[in-house]
């Protein structure tokens, strides 16, 4: 009987380690799942410590002010600190699966400046569908890395710290699998290995800054049903022809609204142009994906995630149009460019003086500040924004373009700077970063689209609007909007 307990407890150990092994790997069965966090010490000997871990599904955000660790309780003095950080996770694994993950972290220090860093920046994606399956571990990178006074230009692989430990500068590894097919994958932006004690902390610890990792794994592909005999079919009754489908002259049906318009990549050529979130972000490629119930309700952009109340900017110079709220958008605004293209920006949670309608403004000025506004109470904080350009705006709310790769071009273009005249200016390095809104709009009525003192024109403009795009999407041959509006903008006093 001992020897047959023996074996069956060794079999036991054996599954229980396999089924260990596997939970490595993406999960069985169509699937996403996405992890990040922006700073995790491990030390032999002492507790593990790290700022929030984010993980999705459900969806996720964290993103603070500043951290400190200390280790050496002699002289208190923390082994790391930063500036504002942020990770966000999302995972989807409906339809065809996807995640996404990003960590970042401004004005990092080790070991009181010896090692230093003016950014770091991880992200991964994954992506799946019926029978394949891949990811991406771009967009990412270490700017302004200082090791003992000295700048560093590595943009991957390892640097030596002196004699106590080394560096690895964005690691990463990732894969696809192809039985069943899935991907999973992972970066860290900057990796600390410590190979003597230094800092209070001993030989062995190891420093993550900026970990994001995403996996998917493919939906089984569907089999067509079985094709049953065909009886002899009988000749159908004549019926009435049904209408053809109503076209737009010079627009393609596959582009008419309620359809995803085709992949295509504009030229932008308005510019220059600036990220549209100033800080700590983060976004994924979520435009077309479904929202609600109703037919051809779908994601027309890209939500970037960022703390309350991060300033936004106007991505170019051009003029601000449809300031107002609407029930999807909550507090939104319009850009246009000196081309005619357009810019849509939802869920602020307050606007800035500079943000009236019919204002000129340049690229990098602050119209207002990032929020939940509308439809998006309760979700992370984040700025929902989309790209028409001109040569769609006949097609309405709909002739919109993915605007992700233009985000990822903008995003690795160098940070803006402001002049203290325009009424807000970032914190030097080292400081606590951005200001939060100075005041929450909770309820508020669109009078924009008023049209004068016409009987019952305001009361009109007072319903609240039930389309997240309303009152933009102005074309070349349509007048700019009349009512109630500022020619010019005005500064708070």
């Amino acid at each position: 009987m001992s020897r047959r307990l023996l074996i069956a407890l060794a079999l036991l150990l054996a599954l229980l380690g396999a089924g260990a092994a596997g939970a490595q790997s993406p999960p069985g069965g169509a699937g996403a799942t996405a992890r990040a966090y922006a700073i995790r010490v491990i030390a032999p000997g002492l507790p593990t410590s790290t700022t929030p871990v984010v993980a999705s599904p459900p969806q996720s955000q964290v993103a603070a002010g500043g951290a400190a660790f200390t280790f050496n309780a002699a002289d208190g003095t923390p082994v790391v600190t930063t500036g504002a950080y942020m990770a966000t996770a999302n995972a989807d694994a409906s339809g065809n699966p996807f995640a996404t993950a990003s960590a970042e972290v401004i004005d990092l220090s080790l070991f009181n400046g010896e090692v230093t860093a003016s950014d770091v920046v991880a992200r991964a994606r994954a992506t799946a569908r019926p029978g394949t399956a891949s990811g991406d571990l771009s967009g990412g990178g270490v700017s302004g890395l200082v090791v003992d006074g000295v700048a560093q230009t590595a943009t991957s692989g390892r640097i030596a710290l002196g004699d106590w430990g080394y560096a690895l500068v964005m690691e990463q590894s990732g894969a696809p699998v192809s039985a069943p097919p899935s991907y999973h994958g992972f970066v860290t932006g900057l990796d600390i290995r410590l190979t003597a004690d230094h800092g209070g902390l001993p030989a062995g610890t190891e420093i993550q800054v900026g970990y994001a990792e995403a996996s998917a794994q493919a939906p089984a592909a569907t089999q067509p049903p079985p094709q049953l005999p065909k009886a002899h079919p009988k000749k159908p009754k004549k019926t009435a022809k049904a209408p053809e489908p109503k076209t737009t002259p010079g627009v393609p049906p596959s582009l008419l609204p309620n359809r995803l318009p085709p992949t295509i990549s504009p030229r932008l050529t308005a510019g220059p142009y600036v990220f549209p979130v100033y800080g700590p972000s983060s976004f994924a490629d979520t435009f077309g994906a479904f929202r609600g119930d109703v037919p051809g309700n779908w994601h027309h952009g890209d939500d970037i995630f960022a703390p309350l109340g991060a300033p936004i900017l106007a991505v170019a110079k051009g003029t601000v149009f449809s300031v107002g709220w609407n029930d999807v958008g909550g507090n939104r605004l319009w850009l246009r460019d000196g081309q005619g293209n357009q810019y849509y920006y939802a869920h602020l949670s307050a606007y800035t003086p500079a943000a009236v309608n019919n204002a000129h403004v340049r690229a990098g000025t602050v119209l207002g500040f990032v929020g939940n506004t509308g439809d998006a109470e309760g979700t992370p904080y984040h700025l929902h924004f989309e790209v028409h350009p001109v040569s769609l705006l006949g097609l309405g709310y709909d002739g919109v373009v993915d605007p992700t790769a233009i985000l990822e071009g903008w995003k690795h273009l160098q940070d803006v700077r402001f002049a203290a005249a325009a009424g807000w200016a970032p914190v030097p390095p080292g400081g606590s970063g951005a200001p939060q809104a100075g005041a929450i709009l909770l309820q508020a009525s669109d009078i924009s689209n008023a049209s004068g003192l016409e009987p019952g024109a305001l009361e009109k403009a007072a319903r609240s609007l039930a389309v997240e795009g309303s009152a933009g999407l102005l074309g070349l041959q349509q007048h700019p909007p009349r009512g109630p509006v500022f020619e010019t903008p005005t500064r708070a006093p």
